[in-house]
């Protein structure tokens, strides 16, 4: 098990949009295995993608179990990950991992319809909301090159300068 780096922006490598998993071998849940002890020892993190760390693949590891009242899946491992359905919207404070010094407000659909391999191929299908869902559309954007950032109606007004990182949740 290894930590691995993560990239911050405006490292370009952030923007490029990730490929599909192709083969569910020892490499993948290996490589799983480091995603997910990188995102514990990052301070509050609840969820991350492999294009954090520099891996262009279709990967998100969310956990909001540590999380009080949250309605949750426990820990999801989303191989290829691909929303199928969306319901509602809400304005919600997000951090990133790959952005440090900074939150901001995000629109996001409350519900979300999802389809996505498990580690060793096997195809799930979840029905998410509120918190846990958000942080899945977080990390689902990652695959496709997005940051919070650029989902902000505008950083002028939904921008914030972190004023503590530790111990925030990242979603």
């Amino acid at each position: 098990m290894a930590i691995l780096h993560i990239l911050t922006y405006p490292d370009e490598c952030l923007e490029r949009i990730s490929q599909a998993v192709e083969y569910f071998d020892d490499e993948l849940r290996n490589f799983i295995v480091d995603l997910e002890a990188t995102m514990r020892a990052g301070p509050g993190g609840v969820g991350i993608a492999a294009p954090q760390t520099g891996r262009l693949q279709r990967i998100v590891i969310v956990d909001v179990s540590g999380k009080p009242r949250v309605k949750n899946h426990g820990r999801l491992v989303l191989v290829n990950p691909e929303i199928l359905a969306w319901e509602g919207h809400v304005l919600g404070r997000e951090g990133c991992m790959s952005v440090p010094d900074y939150t901001g407000n995000v629109m996001r659909a409350e519900r979300i319809t999802l389809e996505a391999c498990d580690e060793r191929g096997a195809l799930l299908r979840y029905e998410l909301e509120g918190y846990e869902a958000r942080a899945v559309q977080h990390e689902i954007d990652h695959l496709d090159g997005l940051l919070f950032l650029d989902r902000l109606v505008s950083r002028h007004n939904d921008l914030f300068r972190r004023k503590n990182y530790q111990g925030k949740s990242e979603v």
